[in-house]
């Protein structure tokens, strides 16, 4: 049995466009200048025709993890429900070294640092799951332990 995998809806359905820009757009352009380069003659020296192959074989690797992980997908309430503290689908504010951040807490496959977008399998994300307002958290972080105060869920 494959694993389930956590996604917002919004991040199920951004790969969802990602796949069908995939098979609509750009699989089609590549199969057509693998196709142009076959025709110039010999394969062996040429390189565009090379270049298209590996390409096409990356798109193709892409396209069968995007339909597995779609096919996998597990989508979650944006909304915790009340009381329930932070879970996948939260925006967490909380308070470290005086400074207000805020975090949403979104499927491994969606996540982005540097965007505040972190899974539930990161450090900080696993110490937020299950966590409410007011609690405070230790998380280690390369530069040692950072303490954190949660503020707000939404």
């Amino acid at each position: 049995m494959a694993k389930q995998i956590q996604l917002t809806e919004k991040g199920f359905k951004a790969l969802k466009d990602e796949l069908v820009v995939l098979l609509e757009t750009k699989r089609p352009q590549l199969i057509e200048r693998l196709s142009n380069a076959r025709s110039q003659g010999d394969l062996s020296e040429n390189s565009d025709y090379q270049n298209a192959k590996e390409e096409l074989g990356f798109l193709e690797g892409r396209i069968d993890e995007l339909n597995d992980v779609i096919k996998n997908a597990k989508i979650v309430a944006s909304l915790p429900k009340s009381g329930s503290g932070a879970g996948v689908g939260a925006k967490v504010t909380v308070r470290v070294n005086g400074i207000k951040n805020t975090f949403e807490i979104v499927g491994e496959w969606e996540a982005d640092p540097v965007n505040r977008k972190i899974s539930p399998t990161s450090p900080l994300g696993s110490a937020l799951i299950g966590k409410k307002v007011g609690e405070k958290l230790e998380v280690e972080a390369p530069a040692g332990k950072v303490l954190y105060e949660i503020l707000a869920i939404e």
